[in-house]
């Protein structure tokens, strides 16, 4: 199946989550719903310029597309669609509360908002995303920032950014158990205040050792951003607005909690059968 079709399941949760369109409006039919989220996803999928977007295949122009993507991220379609999709795994139990793990590997950029001299490639523009996962690699959060940006920065914002997720009886819940960093993201006052917050600091220190094992439970944050970066889209960024390019990566986080929930869900009906 080609990766921008959006099948009827996935498209059940999208369609109530849409803004709607006045009922008089002025010019031509406007493309469908539907059709404009599956051009945004061939964008997202084959790093295409929006104007290359070939019409042929019904999507419309690539500034419908375009327009269509400032429209939901305006109205919040993909942060809601997202934590929707993290509701379902609560719910599945495929998400892992007790450990999170944090990373920031960057890429590329042309030049926009939120972009910077990058400390590891000859002083060019960059953006950097940083996310947190969850034990099992279910991304929770990500952010932008220019590449300059240290790691140790964005630890508390991650946190802090994590949606409440529903599912399970009791309040949302949106804290691991523990948090786990490499020396990036070392420091003191970070680690305090993730202990106000009830959650336990395991996070190398510079100058000394890894914390022994660290590696083996640390590969799924690294994996995710493998994942999440085979939407070719967000491996280099284009986006010179900050919000669109939000909304791909929040559009891109929900497709991968997507594909966990299917494979959940194809796992246990194997399993079923013995």
């Amino acid at each position: 199946m080609r990766p921008w079709i959006v099948d009827d399941e996935l498209w059940a949760l999208i369609e109530p989550l849409l803004p709607p369109w006045p009922e008089k409006t002025p010019g031509p039919r406007p493309v469908p719903d539907r059709l404009c989220l599956q051009g945004i996803l061939y964008v997202l999928h084959n790093d295409i310029a929006w104007q290359l977007l070939p019409p042929e295949l019904g999507f419309g122009s690539g500034q419908t597309c375009w327009r269509r993507l400032e429209r939901w991220q305006k109205a919040g379609v993909f942060d809601q669609l997202h934590r929707i999709l993290l509701a379902e795994l609560n719910v599945a139990g495929e998400l892992d509360w007790s450990r999170a793990c944090v990373d920031g590997p960057h890429p590329g950029e042309e030049g926009g908002a939120d972009t910077g001299p990058s400390p590891v490639d000859r002083q060019k523009k960059g953006s950097k995303h940083h996310m947190v996962c969850d034990g099992r690699g279910t991304p929770l959060k990500v952010i932008t920032t220019a590449a300059i940006v240290n790691d140790v920065t964005q630890t508390l914002a991650l946190v802090d950014g994590i949606p409440p997720v529903t599912g399970r009886p009791g309040r949302p819940r949106c804290r691991p158990q523990a948090l786990l960093g490499d020396k990036g993201y070392d420091s003191d006052p970070n680690r305090r205040e993730l202990r106000k917050r009830r959650i336990l600091p395991v996070i190398s220190r510079k100058g000394a050792p890894n914390i022994q094992g660290m590696g083996k439970l640390r590969y799924v944050v690294e994996q995710t951003f493998a994942l999440l970066h085979q939407f070719k889209r967000l491996a280099v960024r284009w986006e010179r607005r900050t919000e669109l390019q939000d909304a791909l990566i929040s559009l891109a986080c929900s497709l991968t909690c997507w594909r966990r929930m299917k494979k959940a869900d194809h796992d246990r009906v194997a399993s079923s059968y013995g």
